[in-house]
């Protein structure tokens, strides 16, 4: 049988200044291990410490400009790209443009705070 999801949960986020997470589907809303759907909203100058995540990312931008910095150079996502990060590849996100961000992160499993090590 489906499952109406009525709203998401909103959750803190990393990074400065403050960007929303809306997760649809994951550990903390649905008690979804296997995989999370976010909606996230960054303001503009937001970014995040690096990190080594232990899921892949598959990110679709809707509006703005995300950048993801790996160790071997740097992506901007535009509106209707995505992008998709692989486990153990560093990465950091931002979104130094002056509209921010939205986009739809999939996090396959779902984004756990210990599986996703952030950078010190």
């Amino acid at each position: 049988m489906p499952t109406l999801i009525s709203a998401p949960t909103v959750i803190p986020a990393a990074g400065r200044p403050p960007k929303i997470i809306e997760e649809f589907v994951g550990r903390v809303n649905t008690g979804t291990p296997g995989v999370s759907i976010a909606r996230m909203r960054s303001p503009s100058g937001w970014s995040e410490p690096g990190q080594t995540p232990e899921f892949t990312e598959y990110t679709i931008v809707l509006a703005g400009t995300l950048r993801v910095e790996t160790r071997d150079g740097a992506f901007d996502v535009w509106p209707g790209q995505a992008i998709v990060t692989r486990p153990g590849e560093w990465v950091r996100y931002g979104t130094p443009g002056p509209e921010g961000a939205e986009y739809i992160a999939v996090c396959l499993p779902a984004f756990a705070p210990d599986t996703v090590h952030r950078d010190a």
